[in-house]
């Protein structure tokens, strides 16, 4: 994958993530790319965690790895917000 491809995916992965949680984050666009590159190797890893990694031949269909991708960004979204709470 191509590194504009991933930042790409990664702000679209970040920018569906911050609409999916509730509040206001005050994140320019370089965080919601990170936050949505970061996401996508979170969800990968929960990903072959759960699924069993013989269940594709050589990489996940992209629609997974795209799904993967907003659910780690999600993650960690949450966890942010639940850290800078109790700061």
């Amino acid at each position: 994958m191509g590194i504009i491809t991933m930042i790409v995916i990664g702000l679209i992965a970040g920018a569906i993530a911050r609409l999916l949680v509730p509040g206001k984050e005050n994140f320019g666009i370089i965080w919601t790319i990170v936050l949505g590159i970061v996401g996508g190797y979170v969800g990968g890893t929960l990903g072959s965690l759960v699924f069993s990694p013989h269940k594709f031949s050589v990489h996940p269909p992209v629609a997974h790895a795209f799904l993967g991708a907003i659910v780690g960004a999600v993650i960690l979204l949450i966890i942010y917000k639940a850290i800078r709470a109790r700061v």
